[in-house]
């Protein structure tokens, strides 16, 4: 992997890269010497400072700083939600609205698999915006609209509403069942026969205002390979109208 190859902007004060799915953004505390993003961006820019992250299967765009007062004025407007990202999730089933806004309380479980529940008691307040860009057979390409910042949020908003991202067993049921496929006969075990073979999640767009300069930037990540061509396989196979 070039790291130059994967600048989608660079200035003296950040960098925006298209983050490739399968490589973390930073050191895994179980294989700190496994390859990751901030490793392989420092190699070959200098030091970089980390203002948010994507989940190591999520592909996409990600800003990072290069000096400590860009650092501190991005982590600033992330902390206020000032920026605006932009997400494409590949899901198993049908929603039956257009758009949806998901409010639904989220909290961290506590156990060693670090997933994210809904709780309505104890969660912190989330807010997800949501809206259908196609209908396939079985599967549905949504945009997904975060307006906080919780782990593992957009994957534990569509689970629970009953359409999960592809490939996600994490939040697949106890079971394995695709919970939003109901009637279509699918099992999230069966992941060969998904349309990607990893997490239907992919980080589109990122808009943000210039740490120095105040001016307003935003950075589209195009389609990864894998990515693209699974929704050019399900544009072919969609059912006639």
């Amino acid at each position: 992997m070039n790291p130059a190859d994967l600048i989608l902007w660079q200035d003296a004060d950040l960098l925006a890269v298209n983050k490739p799915a399968g490589l973390p953004t930073l050191p895994d505390g179980y294989q700190p010497d496994a390859p990751c993003l901030v490793a392989a961006l420092q190699a070959a820019f200098g030091r970089v400072w980390v203002v948010h992250r994507l989940d190591k299967e999520t592909s996409g765009v990600i800003v990072l700083a290069r000096t400590a007062e860009a650092h501190r004025a991005l982590n600033a407007q992330f902390r206020d939600r000032e920026t605006v990202k932009t997400y494409h999730a590949l899901v198993v089933g049908d929603p039956p609205w257009i758009e949806r806004t998901v409010k639904l309380p989220l909290r961290s479980d506590g156990d060693r698999r670090h997933r994210t529940v809904v709780d309505a008691r104890k969660g912190k307040p989330t807010v997800t915006h949501l809206r259908v860009l196609e209908r396939f057979t079985v599967y549905s390409l949504l945009e997904a609209s975060p307006e906080t910042g919780r782990t593992h949020q957009i994957r534990a908003h569509l689970a629970a509403l009953g359409f999960p991202l592809v490939g996600d067993l994490l939040y697949a049921s106890k079971d394995g069942a695709l919970r939003g496929a109901a009637g279509a006969g699918l099992r999230q075990p069966l992941i060969e026969s998904a349309p990607l073979q990893r997490l239907g999640l992919h980080a589109w767009s990122l808009t943000i205002t210039h740490p120095v300069t105040g001016d307003a930037m935003r950075f589209e990540s195009p389609y990864p390979e894998d990515f693209a061509a699974a929704v050019e396989r399900l544009r072919r196979g969609r059912r006639p109208s």
